[in-house]
């Protein structure tokens, strides 16, 4: 697969690999126009981000789009025609996944030489984009009690402590009526002890009702996490209810908040970035413009020695054999197919869901097919250097480099494992234009087309449709969008945060049964 899009970005379509039998139309076309440089004529009204045949293609026959396969042909499709889920069948083919043969180190830059941004170093080393108190929930039953512990530090409460972002609350739906024991309580609770120990969190209070599944003392056993200065546990029960449980919150916080306040940003390398690579309301413009963009970034961070987290499973399906082939080892490889295995298997067997087939309305209006194309463009993101590791949902990364973690399609969870891994920024590419934040890590968000970021612009931070607009090269927008994710580790507040968004995407992954 060529990551990198056509040059000539001034026609009426665009043409991303020499071996493809669909281009893509820059602009709105109507039936009848003529497509010079392709040598035909439009037989449909086509809109920006969609497909057009550029050549006869029969029943059949795979679809080809950088010159990866993303479907077959339900029908004769003639010359000119708009290419799209009513004319492509999905359906599986053979993928050799060559375990580690194009594999290839990266060329680091020497450590002296690295770019380098203002952050916070804890005390164990490592170092944080922002300074926030956190308000754990085990349980929904104390969702109430978090949420009026951080409401009550307003902007005006925390005017004495300018070096503390906030006091955030992380409440979900789980906790109880769950499994006791097993992965969905396992990854419950290595998901709030990632986000407690997180190097964006100078402290946490942890509040449960007191007889739920989900025991605080099973969490801080389970994920040796012990009370101290910085962390603080009460139960609902035993405290005396709902008034005197936030009361107790916000003395405790109250009680963090001088030591919190201390902090001082400092020099460190970009080799202490982690970024969780996301994409959300898609369309026929990722591929070509903000996700290979993103990806020229993230090959920018990992050469000077950062983390590229990429994730979305269902998102790559139908492409993973282009991870595989650049695994560090066929034991990485194999990892990222056993996973693909579990979601096919038992995870989404027989569901309607998008790894089976359907993306959403959304990213169908945007020009999208079905899940192997909207894959194509979703792995971009990841860049063109060697996948070095893949972990399981919310696991800590400790690998440098590439790597994979395996979660949900769905932005929210997925986002919520990244950072659960230790993720300190997030970098959201969109072409329909998705609002999301995810405190306590800055989100910035990539525009795939100038008029999306036109309308939007108050939520987005970058618009990456300059590219298709023949103003910036895509390596000239990968540096754009590296000195970007610096300034914005170094304190520089994104859009979602402007706007406050981010309060509320702490979301779990449930996998297990609910009873």
């Amino acid at each position: 697969m060529n990551a990198q899009p056509a040059k000539k970005m001034d026609g009426t379509v665009i043409r991303l690999h020499a071996l493809d039998n669909v281009v893509v139309a820059r602009i709105p076309v109507t039936a009848g126009t003529p497509v010079p440089e392709e040598g035909f004529t439009a037989l449909d009204d086509v809109k920006a981000g969609y497909k057009l045949a550029a050549s006869d293609i029969v029943k059949g026959d795979p679809i080809r789009k950088y010159n990866t396969t993303i479907g077959f042909a339900a029908e004769d499709i003639p010359t000119g025609t708009m290419v799209h889920s009513h004319n492509i069948v999905f359906r599986e083919f053979d993928r050799d996944y060559a375990y580690a043969q194009d594999y290839r180190p990266l060329d680091m830059v020497p450590e002296a030489e690295r770019a380098s941004f203002m952050g916070i170093v804890r005390p164990d080393g490592r170092v944080g984009t922002r300074n926030y108190i956190g308000i754990f929930s085990t349980v929904n039953c104390s969702a109430t009690v978090v949420h009026g512990v951080a409401d009550w530090f307003t902007p005006e409460r925390l005017a004495e402590y300018p070096n503390v972002d906030g006091v955030v609350a992380f409440a979900h739906q789980l906790g109880c009526g769950m499994e006791l024991s097993g992965e969905p309580m396992n990854l419950l609770r290595r998901t709030m002890a990632g986000y407690i120990r997180h190097p964006n969190l100078a402290a946490a209070v942890i509040v449960g009702l007191g007889c739920e599944r989900n025991q605080i003392a099973g969490l801080m056993i389970e994920q040796g996490l012990e009370v101290g200065d910085n962390l603080k546990t009460f139960t609902m029960q035993e405290t005396g209810g709902t008034r005197k449980s936030i009361e107790a919150g916000i003395e405790s916080v109250k009680a963090m908040l001088p030591e919190a306040n201390k902090v001082t940003r400092q020099k460190v390398s970009a080799s202490h970035l982690s970024v969780g690579l996301q994409c959300g309301g898609s369309d026929g413009f990722s591929s070509i413009t903000a996700n290979p963009a993103l990806g020229a970034a993230m090959d920018i961070l990992t050469r000077h020695g950062g983390t590229a987290i990429l994730s979305e499973t269902p998102e790559i399906y139908g492409v993973e054999h282009t991870l595989t082939r650049r695994a560090v080892s066929q034991a990485v490889g194999e990892k990222l197919i056993e996973r693909i295995r579990w979601w096919k298997d038992d995870y989404n067997k027989g569901r309607d869901t998008q790894i089976n087939g359907v993306v959403s309305p959304g990213n169908q209006m945007g020009g999208l097919a079905n899940i192997f194309e909207k894959s194509l463009g979703s792995s971009m993101k990841g860049g063109t250097g060697p996948l070095m590791e893949v972990y399981k949902y919310a696991e800590p990364v400790n690998a440098k480099g590439f790597v994979f973690m395996d979660t949900p399609g769905y932005d929210p969870v997925s986002a919520t494992g990244q950072v659960a891994g230790g993720a300190n920024l997030i970098a959201f590419t969109t072409g329909r234009g998705s609002m999301f934040g995810a405190k306590p890590v800055p989100s910035i968000k990539l525009a795939t087309n100038t008029p999306m970021f036109t309308r939007l612009e108050e939520d987005m931070d970058i618009n990456c449709g300059l590219i298709m607009d023949g103003k910036v090269s895509m390596q000239e927008m990968g540096e754009r969008i590296f000195q970007l994710l610096l300034d914005t580790a170094s304190g520089k507040q994104s859009k979602s945060e402007e706007l406050g968004v981010g309060r509320y995407e702490f979301v779990p992954w449930q996998i297990g049964v609910m009873s």
